[in-house]
């Protein structure tokens, strides 16, 4: 099992408390989520459709500004696509831009992939595969579309993951999509703030999507997060009034962590990376005050926040780092 942000079961152990007292931004989700009307009766009481399915694919292909020719899989969230991607070839050697969400190098290890973690993009050429998360998690560094397109002319295999991209669409390389070895995943819950419901997207050319849509089996995504789907990504006018509130409040954060003293260290709208120089320490204080943080086994320094969402939340996380 690897280790991850959301595991507020494991803060509540340690610090005590109830889930109900304790604001997480051990996260990087949106703490104000999409406005989402019920789903409708058949979402619930029915399997899933293909028609739906195939609806909500088409959604996220022009929420996302995807090219013409590139096709799309609606997965239980980025996670699913994470544990497929793997088997699109036969095991080889595989390069993780390092360090970054650790799934992935886990994903290509468990399928007999010799993987090897990298800090440097040009270093990636000439894998059989190669992976870039894009925003990265946790430090937010971003490559431009142009030195993507370029490494995916290099490998046998390039995955993106675009996970935290709502927030920098001008970065993603879903326009230029539709060359076989290239795949781009996309997560749903984080931006919309619905991780609960599990819903992401695999975008590439349609060949390799078909290979996924078999590997995936039948029913990889409920009714009701198809539904959910297909009414959210096509609101524009949230999307952008969403990025400007993110933004707004990332420097908010960034403030408030300077005050405390800590130095940025790198994020994105969704979450902020600090250097604490204790970072262990760092999340105690804040758990004192029920607000639970993201270490990193690897980083002495390294805390991560995501953002707050109502004011409330706001006023714990200023209080916690009084």
């Amino acid at each position: 099992m690897q280790d991850h942000g959301g595991d507020l079961g494991t803060a509540i152990a340690r610090f005590g408390g109830r889930a109900e007292d304790w604001t997480d931004l051990s996260t990087g989700i949106n703490r104000l989520p999409y406005p989402l009307p019920p789903p409708p009766p058949e979402a619930l009481r029915d399997l899933p459709r293909r028609e739906a399915s195939d609806a909500c694919a088409s959604a996220a292909l022009a929420a996302y500004a995807a090219a013409p020719e590139a096709a799309c899989l609606p997965l239980a969230g980025a996670q699913a696509a994470i544990r497929l991607l793997p088997a699109l070839r036969r095991p080889g050697r595989a390069a993780i831009l390092a360090p970054t969400y650790n799934e992935h190098a886990a994903a290509f290890a468990a399928a007999g992939w010799q993987v090897t973690e990298l800090r440097d993009p040009a270093a990636l050429r000439g894998f059989d595969a190669a992976v870039v998360v894009n925003p990265n998690n946790p430090d937010g560094r971003l490559l431009p579309p142009a030195a993507l397109l370029a490494l995916a002319r290099l490998n046998g295999l390039l995955v993106v993951d675009e996970s935290f991209a709502d927030t920098a669409p001008a970065a993603s390389i879903c326009p230029a999509l539709g060359r076989p070895g290239t795949l781009v995943l996309r997560s749903f819950g984080k931006f919309h703030g619905l991780a609960g419901l599990r819903l992401g997207f695999v975008l590439g050319a349609a060949a390799e999507v078909e290979r996924l849509r078999d590997l995936a089996g039948p029913w990889p995504v409920s009714g009701p997060a198809l539904a959910a789907g297909l009414a959210a990504l096509p609101d524009r006018a949230w999307a952008e009034a969403t990025r400007r509130r993110l933004e707004a409040g990332a420097a908010r954060l960034d403030r408030l962590a300077l005050a405390a003293g800590w130095r940025p260290a790198g994020g994105t709208p969704l979450f902020r990376l600090y250097d604490t120089g204790d970072a262990r320490a760092a999340q105690e204080r804040l758990a004192r005050d029920r607000v639970w943080s993201r270490t990193f086994p690897w980083s002495p320094g390294w805390l991560r926040l995501g953002l707050p969402g109502p004011e409330p939340e706001w006023l714990a996380l200023s209080q916690a780092l009084r």
